[in-house]
């Protein structure tokens, strides 16, 4: 498994953390919101939707609080919040590259606080198209397996229309052209023994680049800090991370 799958699949499972709870509940709210917003309030009509409230009930998001969203971008609820989905990029330590998804109602702070944080990580804030050549839209899919053996289960993924996978003890992530995202986790969602953790449309790198263990805990710490913010959505990167340094942030 690479370093930069590794990564991706521990920010999963560090990412519905007690201690940001709170944080992440805003921000799946804000997404369900928008997704509403976007298209029909019915997620079986929407799939952005139906993704996002997949996404919220995955981390124990209560079901008020999703109703609530939906009623809001549908029109339906209290608020008048409007988000903007702003995209920004970054040259990080070792010159790798950084997208920056941001759902805000103040693009001007929103810019600003991406920029403080990259930069005082010692990297760049980067011009559109800088750093987005490399990525791909793809739909990932992070499985938790309990029973059985999960390199198995993820082959059977393939046959299933997945175009790789990594497995990192009983965690299984799926990566797959972004059109077969909904009919290969329902075909997933079909084994017992799978609990799907993620389903969504993720950025994915066409080429890597290596960092070594003082870079890798830079960046690790500086794309925690982006995600920390507010106005962040996600964030994607293309560095292939040191393992001891990523041992050392799984253990955090």
């Amino acid at each position: 498994m690479s370093g930069h799958s590794k990564w991706s699949t521990i920010k999963h499972k560090k990412g519905i953390a007690d201690a940001k709870k709170g944080v992440l509940f805003t921000k799946l709210s804000r997404e369900i919101t928008v997704a509403a917003k976007s298209g029909d309030s019915d997620p079986e009509l929407n799939f952005r939707l139906r993704l996002a409230i997949d996404n919220a009930k995955s981390q124990n998001m209560p079901k008020d609080n999703i109703e609530r969203a939906v009623a809001k971008g549908s029109g339906g609820g209290a608020g008048g919040d409007n988000f903007e989905e702003i995209t920004y990029e970054g040259i990080g330590p070792g010159g790798i590259g950084i997208i920056i998804q941001t759902l805000t109602d103040n693009k001007n702070r929103s810019a600003a606080t991406v920029r403080s944080t990259i930069t005082r990580a010692g990297g760049t804030f980067a011009t559109t198209g800088a750093v987005s050549w490399n990525f791909e839209q793809k739909g990932q899919i992070v499985l938790n397996i309990s029973e059985g053996d999960p390199e198995m289960i993820a082959l059977e993924s393939i046959d299933q229309g997945a175009e790789d996978f990594d497995v990192f003890d009983n965690t299984v992530e799926i990566t797959c052209a972004f059109s077969d995202l909904s009919n290969i986790q329902k075909q997933i969602s079909e084994n017992q023994s799978v609990t799907v953790e993620k389903a969504e449309l993720a950025l994915v790198p066409n080429s890597t680049v290596s960092l070594d263990k003082n870079q890798s805990s830079q960046t690790l710490k500086l794309l925690d800090d982006l995600e920390d913010l507010d106005d962040v959505q996600k964030v994607f990167t293309n560095a292939d991370f040191n393992e001891e340094a990523l041992s050392s942030y799984a253990e955090k």
